[in-house]
């Protein structure tokens, strides 16, 4: 099993340093996210590092479902230029956040859904001729955040030939039973952290009451391929989470 850790744990440390560290953790996998202080990520700086790398594109001040036409398009080159990017790292996955219901997009709520969509597609079809993955994220209980709805994020991947990054906590924080996480043939890419159901808190493995165990055992059961990204907010984190997620693996795998 390809394990990884987001930059997100150790943020805003210098990226040589969490390089270091996850290399010293035996971690496979880097999974940097795209924006200040690592918005300029150059492949030499991985040439000392026994690691690979997903990419994160960035999720602050970004909208693909804007109809501010501006926002929008500055929010698209930021994706492709995250695509870019793993391009040259040899990154095989780029994550995608889907867009969001502007303050006053209630009333224009067709047209948003519509820039959303128009946006997802024509990233993914960069992504497509760049030879990356792109995966779109299912989001938390946050009002406004569209796709929060595994359903509705397989269809949407389905149409525009993308595949699902599938993000436990956020599925647990909308209600999503660990049994019917894994229903998408798309999912690709897996984030990993805990939370108690009201909140996405990325908490560590094994922290709240997300049933790992199930997880991985149905993991197993499709035959995933792909990478777990353990993704939670802070470096004290890291450490209990990876040995919590081994102890899992060594007794389902």
């Amino acid at each position: 099993m390809k394990i990884g850790v987001s930059t997100l744990a150790l943020y805003p440390e210098k990226l040589e340093n969490i390089l270091g560290c996850l290399e010293e953790l035996n971690v496979d996998f880097c999974e940097i996210i795209n924006e200040y202080p690592y918005h300029q990520v150059k492949s030499d700086d991985l040439d000392s590092f026994n690691i690979k790398t997903t990419i994160h594109a960035p999720l602050s001040d970004i909208n693909l479902a804007s109809p501010n036409q501006a926002i929008r398009k500055a929010s698209i080159q930021q994706m492709k230029r995250s695509m870019d990017l793993a391009l040259s790292l040899d990154a095989e996955v780029v994550v995608v956040h889907p867009g969001q219901m502007p303050i006053l997009g209630r009333d224009l709520e067709e047209a948003v859904l519509r820039y959303n969509r128009e946006s997802l597609a024509e990233c993914a079809v960069y992504a497509a001729d760049c030879g990356v993955s792109m995966c779109v994220e299912n989001m938390p209980r946050i009002d406004g955040l569209l796709f929060q709805d595994l359903d509705e994020l397989d269809r949407l991947v389905k149409d525009i030939g993308a595949q699902i990054t599938l993000d436990v906590g956020h599925a647990h924080n909308n209600f999503i039973p660990t049994k019917d996480m894994l229903k998408s043939s798309r999912v690709k890419h897996v984030h990993l952290s805990d939370n108690d159901g009201t909140f996405d808190q990325h908490h560590a493995l094994g922290s709240a009451d997300i049933d790992f165990k199930s997880l991985i055992d149905d993991l197993q059961k499709m035959n995933y391929q792909g990478i777990l990204v353990v993704e939670v907010k802070g470096a004290a984190d890291v450490k209990p989470s990876l040995s919590y997620l081994q102890g899992i693996i060594e007794t389902s795998w």
